[in-house]
């Protein structure tokens, strides 16, 4: 899916025509983040998002402490466009502990060029139990996290 930031300075093709699940995330984090009432993240196989910016200080990165380790959030220093999140993990190794990052990571949906209502209605709902704006019925929702969690394919 062809996808940017808001003012086009970044610019970035995800490595599948489709994300593997959208999620709809109400958790007090994903509304911060967002400055709206819920997160909509696409997943997808995790690729390089710092190899689409035009120069080395085009895309940011912003850290926080999560349950495995932290998540690293991507965003245009032009517009302030978050555009992917990657869950960063420590891995015991001969020589230490490392940090690698997850399998998956999650494109922010506003950036997909390609979201459609078709996709909108596939959206799993997570972490309802702290949600603000009333849940569509029918919609596939979890009161936290899913089972496996949001990165299931990992």
């Amino acid at each position: 899916m062809d996808a940017r930031c808001q003012c086009g300075q970044i610019r970035f093709v995800t490595p599948l025509v489709a994300p593997l699940a959208l999620y709809i995330c109400h958790c007090t984090e994903c509304r911060h983040q967002s400055s709206s009432t819920y997160g909509m993240t696409a997943i997808f196989p995790y690729f390089d998002i710092q190899k689409y910016a035009p120069t080395p200080d085009a895309i940011e990165m912003y850290s926080r402490a999560n349950s495995s380790g932290r998540t690293d959030g991507y965003f245009c220093t032009k517009c302030g466009s978050r555009l992917v999140h990657v869950s960063m993990s420590a891995v015991a190794g001969q020589s230490g502990d490392r940090v690698q990052p997850a399998a998956m990571l999650s494109v922010k949906a506003g950036c997909l060029e390609g979201l459609s209502k078709e996709l909108m209605r596939k959206a799993i709902h997570i972490w309802t139990k702290s949600a603000v704006v009333d849940i569509p019925e029918g919609v596939e929702q979890y009161e936290e996290e899913p089972p496996g969690g949001s990165f299931a394919e990992e």
